[in-house]
């Protein structure tokens, strides 16, 4: 049976649409005009008096080393997401495959913890992991996974109780270890989930502001959101060229990651939330 379409529903979708990426369309526009420009029409298109071409992109990139604040966040985003994903999977299956009273206390704590605000926690956090050296690149990783680990547990063990038992039995008969098991029999048929929780966090950590200028030394690290912060002069004066150039360059690679590897986050999310 064909399903009709609702014109009101397709008319407010679209003006929602539109509301979500004038931001972006507007900084990728304001990014190739002079900046004396951006103050006085921020919503003109470049012409012949405003166009600068990639002036204020080399302009940017040489300001704030751009190159190796981009290196320091795909190290400490690929990093924290890999780390999360392999600790809170085995985690999930330990919660699922081994009740008791244990079990239930440690995944009461993982939910806790999504529903606790940021704030509470920030301050002793910061005093914490100056404590600890963990200001470096390094160090954070162990911080995001704490930040992490309840979204990523939660959808794990919705999804790892739909695994039927007789699988992780079957290889067990076949001679495997557990940890051969997890890895070989358990570990592939989360992908849909590893997949989706990968994507969620990829973009939290990528994007984070508030945690690295907390937790990383500024004078040795800066990822790219906050390098692009620097720009911001004495006095309240901003290099606006500059900086819309640095926020499109800081946006496409996780803007490229999602539009590639959405399809899978509606899947994932379905299977860890509803299943079990």
């Amino acid at each position: 049976m064909k399903k009709r379409r609702n014109p009101a529903l397709t008319i407010l979708f679209s003006v929602i649409s539109v509301v979500y990426i004038a931001p972006i369309l507007i900084v990728l526009m304001n990014s190739f005009k002079r900046k004396a420009y951006i103050n006085r029409y921020p919503f003109a298109l470049p012409n012949a008096d405003t166009f600068v071409g990639l002036e204020n992109y080399t302009s940017g990139i040489e300001k704030i080393d751009f190159w190796r604040a981009f290196g320091y966040s795909v190290f400490i985003t690929t990093v924290s997401v890999a780390v999360i994903l392999l600790c809170t999977s085995m985690c999930a299956w330990y919660i699922t495959r081994v009740p008791g009273p244990f079990s239930r206390i440690f995944y009461t704590l993982c939910l806790f913890a999504m529903v606790v605000p940021f704030q509470m926690v920030m301050f002793p956090l910061s005093k914490v992991t100056d404590l600890l050296r963990l200001n470096t690149p390094i160090g954070i990783v162990p911080v995001y996974l704490g930040f992490g680990a309840g979204l990523a547990v939660f959808l794990f063990c919705g999804f790892m109780r739909s695994i039927p038992i007789e699988v992780e039995e079957a290889a067990m008969i076949d001679g495997c270890s557990p940890t051969q098991t997890f890895f070989f029999a358990v570990l592939p048929m989360l992908r849909p989930t590893l997949i989706s929780v990968g994507i969620l966090e990829t973009m939290w950590i990528w994007n984070d502001y508030l945690l690295p200028l907390l937790v990383l030394n500024q004078k040795k690290y800066k990822t790219l959101p906050i390098a692009i912060q620097y720009l911001k002069g004495g006095y309240g004066s901003i290099d606006w060229g500059a900086m819309m150039a640095m926020l499109v360059l800081a946006i496409v690679p996780i803007i490229v990651f999602y539009l590639a590897l959405q399809k899978h986050i509606i899947k994932g999310v379905a299977a860890g939330a509803v299943k079990g």
